[in-house]
C-alpha cells in the first residue's frame, strides 16, 4: 500500500509539472507583445513598459522565465494583477470559496438524486419505472445548464418571487441568505451531472446484480433493499466515484457561464473579467490553479478506491 501511495504521489508531481509547463507555454505562445496586451495602444506612463518587462522577465529565455515563475508559484506567489493591483493568489483565495461551494452543492444534489434514480432503473430494468427515469435522464442531458438556469430564474425569481435572480450572499452573512443566492446556480449546474451520474449508476448496478454473490444474498432471504444498498451499491460506485472527482474538478473551472448568468463572484467570473481586460497574470494563475486542483482531486479519488473496495486494497 505504501508503494502504491508513493507511486501515486510521484505521478501527481509529474502531472502538476506538466500542467504548469504547458499552461505557461500556451500563454507565452499567444500572439502579440504581452506589454501591448496589458497596456493597450493608448498613451503610456514613462518607464511603465520597462517595469512590466522586468516584472515578467520578458527579456529572459522561455525556460528561465518558466523556472522563475514556477519557483515563485511554489511559494504561493502568482504575481500581481496590473488591472486591479491585487496579488493573483489573493484573488484566487477570495473567489475560490464561492466556486467551491457551488461545485460542492451541485455534486451533492446530483449524487443524492442520481443514486436512487439509477438504482431504481437497474432494479426495474425494462419496466415502466426504468423507461420513465431513462426518458427523464435523456431530457436532462439534452438541456444546456445555462438554459435551465434561465428557466429557474423565470420560475423562482420572476413568477414566484421566491429567490433572487442574481447576486451572492456569503456564508458569513448567514446560511439562509447564502442558500437563497446559491441554490439556483447550484441546481443549474446539477442537472446534467445528475443525469450522467444516474446513467452510470444504472449501468454498473445492472452488471453487479448479475454477480454470483448477489444471487447468493438473495437466496439467503435478504430483502431487496438490503441487497441493493448493502451488497450491490458499493462495488457499483467505483465508476461513480471517478466521475464525481472529475466533475468536481471540472466544475471549478466550468462554472463560467453560470457565474456570469447569476452574477456570482467566483473563479469563473474573475477569469472572464481577466480575459476581457487582457490580464495575463490573472488568466495564467487561475488556469494553473484550476488545472492543479483537477489533478489533485483525481489523485485523491485514486487513493480512495482502496477504501471503497476491499478487493483493490488486498490487491
Amino acid at each position: 500500500m505504501a508503494k502504491t501511495i508513493a507511486f501515486v504521489l510521484l505521478r501527481l508531481i509529474a502531472t502538476l509539472f506538466a500542467v504548469t509547463f504547458l499552461t505557461f507555454l500556451m500563454v507565452a505562445m499567444l500572439p502579440g507583445d504581452p506589454v501591448d496586451t496589458l497596456l493597450g495602444t493608448g498613451p503610456r506612463a514613462p518607464g511603465i513598459e520597462e517595469q512590466i518587462r522586468a516584472d515578467l522577465n520578458l527579456d529572459d529565455p522561455f525556460l528561465v522565465r518558466y523556472v522563475t515563475w514556477l519557483g515563485d508559484a511554489v511559494t504561493g506567489d502568482l504575481g500581481t494583477s496590473y488591472i486591479t493591483d491585487q496579488p493573483v493568489a489573493e484573488t484566487i483565495k477570495a473567489r475560490l470559496p464561492v466556486t467551491a461551494q457551488l461545485a460542492f452543492m451541485s455534486i451533492m444534489i446530483s449524487v443524492l438524486v442520481a443514486i436512487p434514480v439509477g438504482v431504481l432503473g437497474a432494479y426495474k430494468q425494462g419496466k415502466w419505472q426504468d423507461t420513465t427515469t431513462s426518458a427523464g435522464v435523456q431530457v436532462a442531458l439534452s438541456i444546456p445548464n445555462f438554459v435551465f438556469g434561465i428557466f429557474l430564474i423565470w420560475l423562482f425569481a420572476v413568477q414566484l418571487n421566491w429567490l433572487p435572480a442574481s447576486n451572492w450572499n456569503r456564508l458569513s452573512n448567514g446560511v439562509a441568505d447564502n442558500m437563497k443566492t446559491a441554490i439556483l446556480p447550484a441546481l443549474s449546474l446539477a442537472l446534467a451531472q445528475m443525469a450522467l451520474f444516474s446513467r452510470l449508476v444504472r449501468s454498473d448496478m445492472m452488471a453487479t446484480l448479475r454477480e454470483n454473490y448477489i444471487l447468493s444474498a438473495r437466496a439467503k432471504g435478504l430483502s431487496d433493499r438490503y441487497v441493493l444498498f448493502r451488497h450491490a451499491l458499493r462495488p457499483s460506485s467505483l465508476s461513480l466515484m471517478t466521475i464525481v472527482g472529475i466533475s468536481f474538478g471540472a466544475l471549478l473551472g466550468g462554472t463560467v457561464i453560470i457565474e456570469s448568468l447569476f452574477a456570482v463572484p467566483g473563479l469563473g467570473f474573475s477569469l472572464i473579467a481577466a480575459i476581457n481586460g487582457r490580464d495575463i497574470l490573472v488568466i495564467q494563475g487561475i488556469t494553473v490553479f484550476i488545472a492543479a486542483m483537477f489533478v489533485i482531486i483525481n489523485t485523491i479519488v485514486d487513493l480512495l478506491y482502496a477504501v471503497l473496495d476491499p478487493r483493490i486494497r488486498r490487491k
